[in-house]
């Protein structure tokens, strides 16, 4: 038997630990390795290369978004499966821009756990109770964002109140980059990314960068095609 390998990240042992205890039932599953924080995270998907990542998103360093997006940017083989504890569908949809192939609530049952990762192994997309395959997950997204603009959008010329260099940063944002990422693409400090970035979420009236992207996503300031494109062609 080909057995699903697995590697659990949280930075909290005791959640952690039952996860594994619960996954180490499984005859189909063999978990390699374990890490409480993004970067031993980043490191042990790329020297163990698990077929997949079961990631909590709000990690030390690292959160999980950021992660899933690097393993997509160097086309690891490993799929992400992220767990949050603030289930939502803004987060989901940040989730699957990022290159997430599954997102589940943290509260989930240990057999619909078990379930899920056999469905993402498989090749499929698991967010929340839906399955989908890589067409019908995009057709989903596209749904999701277009009902958004036809409420936040105004008619005409979409308005948007950011410099266009700020404009730069929030697509860099929209793919999930990183500040050091933006700085060394746009040729510009990482402070100065930094101050773009605060900048942003003040004229949104956000508290932070997931929450901007889906602001700019609802209107129609950033396009869903062009978050995903690159994994389109894979």
């Amino acid at each position: 038997m080909n057995k699903i390998s697995l590697l659990i990240v949280d930075d909290h042992p005791l959640f952690r630990q039952g996860v594994i205890d619960s996954l180490s039932l499984e005859r189909d599953m063999d978990v390699i390795g374990q890490a409480s924080n993004g970067e031993d995270a980043l490191e042990l998907i790329r020297t163990l290369k698990p077929q997949i990542a079961v990631l909590d998103i709000n990690l030390p360093g690292m959160n999980g978004q950021q992660i899933t997006h690097l393993i997509v940017q160097d086309k690891l083989p490993t799929r992400v499966l992220l767990l949050t504890g603030y289930d939502d569908i803004e987060q989901a949809i940040h989730a699957a821009l990022a290159g997430a192939a599954g997102y589940l609530a943290k509260d989930i049952e240990p057999q619909n756990l078990t379930k899920v990762i056999r469905e993402v192994a498989d090749g499929k997309f698991v967010f929340g109770s839906r399955v989908f395959n890589r067409r019908e997950l995009e057709t989903w997204l596209d749904d999701q964002m277009e009902g958004a603009r036809r409420s936040y959008s105004e008619p005409g010329s979409p308005f948007h109140p950011l410099s266009d260099r700020e404009m730069e940063v929030l697509g860099c944002v929209v793919r999930g980059m990183s500040n050091k990422e933006i700085a060394t693409m746009l040729g510009i400090s990482h402070q100065t990314v930094k101050n773009h970035v605060t900048s942003i979420l003040r004229k949104f009236g956000v508290e932070d960068r997931t929450q901007a992207v889906v602001y700019a996503l609802k209107r129609g300031w950033v396009t869903l095609k062009d978050t995903t494109k690159q994994e389109s062609r894979e």
